[in-house]
């Protein structure tokens, strides 16, 4: 994270600062994440156990995903009231306790992945910490593929892929017993694909494979497999439009020979892959975009046939199969590498390009404007906040200096704002970050703070003196 500090006058009779640094944003390695029973099923109930807290926490908030994005957002939980507030990815199976661990009842297959827990203390200071849950399928049964059943000795390669829907430990049999050690040597990284070159005759026979994970075990039928001696197997018969007698040939050894049609020749690419922002080629490059603008990404190549095309945002694929990519409502969030990836359907080649989008440095600016400018003893004001971060996580008011005894309200991801020591009931919050005060009296004039903190982590603080006309 980087640090900046800037320090700006707005006008009028209203004064006031902004500051900008790294954000009080840790992943505490006390913290920890431990789901209770381990090994889970669809159905079970679960705990996910939080130890490591410091007692002083103000509100936990629970998400169901890699990343602290309102998405993933499950629940909130105020520790004074012990209110609870669910986000948009609780399934009505969440519940927060009072220490901060979650329980889940009756888990399904998709609560499976990370769970990350945010805390809020009194400094608005917020702490993370990770956990991981697998909520292991009962499986079904699996199918053993081939590449061909009757194979020709010393010659053919053996290809075998163990199919099943669901990640699980992949095991394979021969003729009912464990795969000899010298066979499993053809086996890929996850097991699932067994491969033979130049297979022998004492390899026929029946293969099955079986996955199995803590709570489920299956195993696929046999798969039975035929090996002729060179001498002993039958003419070779082309049949389809591939080995049609119209492109094949019989060398004088006797050997068929595979013509390629011309078509399948002038398959070529993808090369040449850019990306493309307003007719200028920006592969490598970073843009800079303003706040809350749109951006339209174009990725070009040359391929024959035309390729498909996948977008990547920092390493994760993307729901677009377009050639082109749109990004609207430029926030902080949007922020990062962004790839395309070209791929020939035929050649199955691909290329990529990648450029980096950031926001401009005058987009992160914020400021505070009250409405009215001059507000009279008796009126109400609202201090907007102008330019305040889309992936906006919590934020604070305070009359004074930023520190608990002085603080007017915080509000959490879930919309729901706690009151501070300094609420007076006349002070409400907003999603955007305004502050309305209600019937403004001499004592309001003054300085006044916020303070907030972006699911990224970075905190910005903004202050103002706010001056209060007496009624004449």
């Amino acid at each position: 994270m980087s640090s900046t500090d800037d320090h700006s006058l707005c006008g009028c009779s209203q004064c006031c600062v902004s500051t900008s640094h790294a954000a009080v944003l840790s992943v505490g390695a006390e913290i920890s994440i431990t789901p209770e029973p381990a090994q889970l099923a669809p159905g079970d109930n679960v705990t996910l156990l939080v130890r490591g807290l410091s007692g002083e926490e103000l509100a936990y908030t629970w998400y169901a995903g890699p990343t602290l994005s309102l998405s993933y957002l499950v629940a909130s939980y105020i520790v004074s009231t012990g209110d609870e507030t669910p986000g948009p990815a609780h399934t009505g199976r969440e519940a927060v306790r009072p220490d901060g661990s979650l329980d889940i009842q009756g888990l399904l297959p998709g609560h499976s992945g990370t769970y990350i827990l945010q805390t809020l203390n009194r400094q608005l200071q917020t702490e993370v910490g990770y956990g991981h849950m697998q909520v292991y399928e009962t499986l079904a049964q699996p199918t053993v593929l081939a590449n061909a059943t009757e194979l020709v000795e010393r010659r053919d390669t053996l290809r075998l892929l163990c199919s099943s829907p669901s990640p699980a430990e992949v095991r394979w049999f021969f003729n009912g017993d464990a795969l000899p050690v010298a066979v499993r040597l053809g086996l890929s990284p996850d097991g699932r694909t067994l491969t033979r070159h130049s297979v022998r005759r004492e390899e026929a026979g029946a293969y099955q494979c079986e996955v199995r994970n803590p709570v489920s075990v299956s195993r696929s039928e046999p798969l039975n497999l035929t090996v002729y001696s060179i001498d002993l197997k039958p003419p070779l018969k082309c049949a389809g439009p591939t080995h049609s007698s119209q492109n094949t040939e019989i060398s004088p050894g006797g050997e068929i020979i595979l013509k390629i049609p011309e078509q399948i020749r002038d398959q070529v690419g993808p090369e040449r892959v850019a990306i493309v922002q307003d007719s200028t080629t920006r592969t490598g490059c970073t843009i800079k975009v303003d706040f809350n603008t749109s951006l339209t990404l174009w990725c070009t190549s040359r391929s024959c046939p035309e390729p498909e095309y996948v977008w990547a945002f920092n390493g994760r694929a993307l729901e677009n199969g377009r050639d082109h990519l749109n990004i609207s409502g430029m926030a902080a969030a949007q922020e990062g590498t962004y790839t395309c990836i070209a791929k020939n359907p035929k050649t199955l080649l691909s290329g990529s390009a990648s450029v980096v989008v950031k926001l401009s440095a005058a987009a992160i600016s914020m400021m505070i404007v009250p409405v009215p400018t001059k507000p009279e003893e008796g009126q109400d004001v609202t201090l907007t906040v102008q330019g305040y971060p889309k992936d906006l996580l919590v934020y604070a008011w305070y009359r004074g200096p930023a520190s608990e005894p002085n603080r007017l309200l915080s509000q959490l991801p879930s919309g729901n704002w706690i009151a501070g020591p300094a609420h007076t009931g006349r002070e409400v919050g907003f999603a955007n970050c305004s502050l309305l005060v209600q019937k403004l009296n001499l004592t309001d004039a003054g300085r006044y703070m916020l303070k907030t903190v972006t699911v990224q982590g970075k905190t910005d603080t903004l202050e103002l003196e706010l001056q209060v006309a007496p009624l004449e």
